[in-house]
């Protein structure tokens, strides 16, 4: 056994407690071996001034929309994709999204992001660019039937279906597949009911978006006699393995049914702000006992893939909307974005405790904003930031060592990435 010594700092620990404890990794089958009084490793990080937490969980993302951050804003969600991000996404190559890929993997390992779920288009890219970063993701080809024709739209199931049953288990397991309808408004009945039974036979979860707007609830309601999640339910969208984004316009029936059938939500509280779409009714939600996780959405819609601005977004949006101070205490915000979105994704992970995947994050807690400490925990919460990350490890592998991310030439992909943006742009904007 190698091992890997994260040594002389403050761990958080799953009760929310923190203690001065060392973490001892076994870097061949990346799991943690023990919290507390460790051995000496065959290898050291230090984490001397910091807290070693569990690896953030991005649990809704597009990750190559890093190419799209500030390509257009300040509009609500359904002009905002008819009139500016379908068009130029009719215009990414494979090599767009690779690059945006990486470009977003550097960004959520420098914030201590450690496993993402991702729908978005040529997804081998994305699974090939997973593999070389050393995270770990649920991948799904998203499914968009809006503008096409019966037999384009049949073909984008048929993908969605082959790429989750060709790389479920790729990169030595750290990729994990959906199949990944985009809406219950963008895909239709018909194809719905005949493609998730597939879904169920191979054994892939389902990710899609739900109850993002009023828009998205309303034209189901007029158009099937009820609300969204039950007919979600009726086309046996609601599995225990499945997960949601967004159920920002959620009533008191559909979370009941969510908690009834086990589906989790991933909460996305910076886009829904951005995009004014509401606020999803987070402590409803778990005190139904859904499980609940974090995702930032695309880059081009938050504009940033920091979950520690998640987790303040969060606390801070659920109190407002609820107008109670106590409504998304900091304990909660921390276990959506760890514990909340490791269960979402069905990682084995999200929790510092021998057992479990070495999916870690040591934040450096030595700085000006997060002095002094009174409650660490609030800290994560309130004051933190993705740049007090020193150090970031999945699979008990080192992704970044003292806030240089080791995977990848981060200079070598900005560079690319500021190339492939400009003419991706430019070619939408010539037709």
């Amino acid at each position: 056994m190698t091992t890997l010594r994260i040594a002389d700092g403050r761990v958080l620990h799953p009760d929310f407690s923190v203690t001065e404890s060392d973490v001892l990794v076994d870097r061949e089958s990346g799991e943690i071996v023990a919290v507390g009084d460790v051995a000496a490793g065959d290898e050291t990080l230090d984490a001397s001034g910091c807290l070693v937490m569990p690896g953030l969980v991005n649990a809704h993302c597009h990750a190559a929309m890093t190419l799209l951050r500030g390509y257009a804003d300040d509009k609500p969600l359904e002009r905002w994709l008819r009139e500016d991000v379908w068009p130029v996404e009719a215009e990414l190559t494979a090599d767009d999204v690779r690059v945006g890929t990486e470009l977003a993997l550097v960004e959520l390992i420098r914030s201590g992001t450690t496993a993402f779920a991702d729908m978005y288009f040529e997804m081998a890219e994305v699974a090939e660019a997973v593999a070389d970063a050393g995270v770990r993701a649920r991948l799904g080809h998203g499914v968009v039937g809006v503008g096409k024709d019966e037999d384009a739209a049949r073909a984008d199931h048929e993908e969605s279906l082959a790429f989750a049953r060709e790389y479920d288990g790729y990169a030595d397991g750290r990729v994990r597949t959906v199949y990944a309808p985009h809406s219950l408004t963008t895909v239709s009945e018909e194809l719905l009911r005949e493609y998730v039974p597939d879904a169920r036979a191979a054994g892939v979860p389902v990710h899609y978006h739900a109850n993002e707007t009023v828009d998205e609830v309303d034209p189901v309601v007029e158009e099937h006699g009820e609300r969204p999640l039950a007919y979600a339910d009726d086309l046996g969208l609601l599995g225990e393995s499945d997960f949601l984004a967004h159920g920002v316009h959620s009533d008191a029936s559909e979370i009941a049914l969510l908690a009834e059938r086990g589906t989790a939500v991933v909460h996305c509280p910076a886009s829904n702000m951005k995009l004014a779409s509401g606020a999803a009714p987070v402590p409803a939600y778990r005190e139904a006992g859904v499980t609940v996780a974090l995702g930032t959405d695309g880059a081009a819609s938050n504009n940033d893939l920091d979950l520690f601005d998640e987790m303040r977004d969060a606390a801070m949006l659920g109190k407002h909307a609820a107008a109670d101070a106590s409504a998304v205490p900091a304990e909660a915000a921390v276990e959506m974005a760890t514990a909340g979105g490791a269960d979402a994704l069905g990682i084995d992970a999200g929790r510092v405790e021998a057992g479990r995947n070495a999916d870690l994050a040591v934040v450096d807690f030595e700085a000006a904003h997060l002095t002094p400490t009174h409650d660490a925990v609030s800290h994560l919460a309130y004051a933190a930031r993705g740049s007090d990350v020193r150090h970031t490890v999945c699979d008990g592998d080192v992704l970044m060592r003292d806030g240089e991310v080791t995977v990848f030439d981060e200079a070598a992909v900005r560079e690319r990435a500021a190339d492939r943006a400009a003419a991706l742009v430019a070619r939408a904007e010539s037709e």
